[in-house]
């Protein structure tokens, strides 16, 4: 427990918050840690908003990586800069539609290792949510 503890006080040390969240919710957008970006779950909210986007699947997955592509720029990265991602969806049928849209915000190259899963509820009552990491220039550094 307290090697857990000093690892926790550790990170914590060396963290940065990326981007303050509005002061209604209880987390940060992203934290920056030893050079990766670490995205907090994006759902198809736009900020400053308390409702989904209309449109489903296909409009809440664009407005959730949107949200995404505004805190990778606000942090002086992008889609490239992305290594990883986790998407949950409330519907796994929706998979094909969703994954319709999230390769539309990534270019050339190889795309960020990923896991999806089903939940059986998200905020807003949304069908997906999706967090992301990303460490500027991690493509072009050596391997």
């Amino acid at each position: 427990m307290t090697a857990l503890l000093a690892a926790v006080l550790f990170v914590a040390a060396d963290a940065a918050v990326a981007d303050p969240a509005p002061p209604e919710l209880p987390f940060s957008p992203a934290v920056l840690v030893d050079n990766v970006l670490y995205t907090s779950g994006q759902i198809g909210v736009k900020p400053g908003e308390n409702h989904l986007t209309p449109g489903g699947m296909p409009a809440e997955a664009r407005q959730a990586m949107d949200n995404i592509d505004a805190i990778l720029a606000a942090n002086g990265m992008s889609f490239d800069d992305v290594f990883r991602c986790t998407v949950a969806l409330s519907d796994m049928s929706k998979w094909g539609e969703f994954n319709a849209v999230y390769v539309t915000y990534f270019q050339a190259g190889p795309l960020p290792a990923r896991s999806a899963f089903g939940a059986s509820a998200l905020a807003y009552g949304g069908q997906v949510e999706i967090d992301c990491m990303a460490r500027k220039g991690w493509k072009s550094a050596p391997r």
